[in-house]
């Protein structure tokens, strides 16, 4: 009876967080975005730290420089983005409609070959209103769960102060959590909670290096191509790649879509596009990704993709941020329910009668 309260105070813990979080999420965003930075920045202050270096100067410095990073990407890349985002919407059925033309014309049969028999019955403005319905619901719940907030430059501002003082007492408030823990479990959660912090740090700290290097790159390269809307593309892939394929898919299929429809007849420009996707595939999945990630995350893609969903669809923004600890600690937690069933007499049985 003694487990079963426990449970049960713990499970009425969670839904009572869940449900303060769904009601505060119109003002929890710079606080939570800042919580985000504070862990993500942890392990480098504390390696500065080891090096001799004042922990207040060192993440006075690290927010210091983030800050101007954010403002940089702000002033320079956010114009382009926006632009590019904005004519690439309004141009979308027209290029759909290209291509469709062009692979259905019999004077190309190669493109006919090459993509198949089932895109001439591929309605264009069919597609474009619905993937912009759905669009626009998910984004609609995103602002509504965050518009008391929504303005970039109070994130900027209130972010980076929470992160800094996180980061100032951060082994604190490790500490106060850890004395918090109930005695006879303190050993199993400090398990499950180092697996935990194993699987967020190992993709978000991961995975966000190899968003930025391949957005970097597919950016630059697409823009040097000369493809329209190379930044917006390069942008949208690297940030795809936090989810699995989600990024491959737009590197090579999206760009190479645009790519045909914007330089054929010529095949060498059409040629170095696709080279661009499959080098930074191959970049991702032999170099990046092995490297960065590694192979333990234990985080299926569409548990990921339904994490990252459900969470900003019912949370807005905030829910984007904590979707991922969340379902790394529900993996977590499920993979350690399904040990304990198995070494349970349930699994086993009561042996021979």
């Amino acid at each position: 009876m003694k487990l079963e309260r426990q449970v049960l105070f713990w499970i009425a813990v969670f839904l009572v967080a869940l449900a303060l979080i769904w009601l505060l999420r119109g003002v929890l965003l710079p606080f939570v975005a800042g919580l985000a930075l504070a862990y993500l920045l942890d392990p480098l202050a504390t390696r500065i730290e080891r090096l001799g270096v004042n922990r207040v100067a060192a993440t006075f410095v690290m927010i210091v420089a983030l800050v101007a990073v954010l403002a940089l990407l702000a002033v320079f890349i956010v114009p382009v983005v926006a632009s590019q985002a904005v004519t690439f919407i309004t141009s979308l059925p027209d290029y759909v409609a290209k291509l469709q033309a062009m692979v259905t014309d019999p004077s190309r049969p190669m493109l006919g070959r090459i993509v198949g028999d089932s895109l001439p019955d591929f309605k264009a403005e069919t597609f474009v209103k619905d993937a912009s319905g759905a669009a626009g619901v998910f984004l609609k719940s995103l602002w509504s769960g965050s518009r008391a907030l929504a303005s970039i430059v109070s994130v900027l501002v209130i972010a980076p102060v929470v992160a800094f003082y996180l980061l100032l007492d951060w082994k604190h408030m490790v500490k106060v959590v850890d004395d918090a823990l109930p005695r006879d479990h303190a050993d199993t959660i400090r398990r499950l909670a180092r697996e935990i912090d194993a699987a967020v740090a190992g993709f978000v700290r991961g995975q966000t290096g190899v968003c930025a290097t391949l957005a970097v790159y597919y950016s630059v390269a697409f823009a040097l191509a000369g493809l329209n809307y190379g930044v917006l593309i390069g942008l949208a892939a690297g940030i795809g790649t936090f989810i699995p394929y989600v990024g491959s898919f737009i590197g090579i299929a999206v760009s190479l879509g645009i790519a045909v429809v914007q330089f054929w007849p010529s095949w060498t420009p059409i040629l170095v596009v696709l080279g661009i996707g499959v080098a930074g595939q191959t970049l991702e999945s032999y170099v990046l990704s092995p490297y960065l990630v590694g192979s333990s995350v234990g985080l299926h893609p569409v548990w990921l993709m339904f994490a990252l969903l459900a969470f900003g669809y019912l949370f807005g923004f905030v829910g984007l941020i904590v979707a991922i600890p969340l379902a790394a600690a529900v993996a977590v937690l499920v993979r350690f329910a399904f040990r304990r069933y198995r070494e349970s007499p349930m699994y086993l049985g009561s042996g021979p009668s």
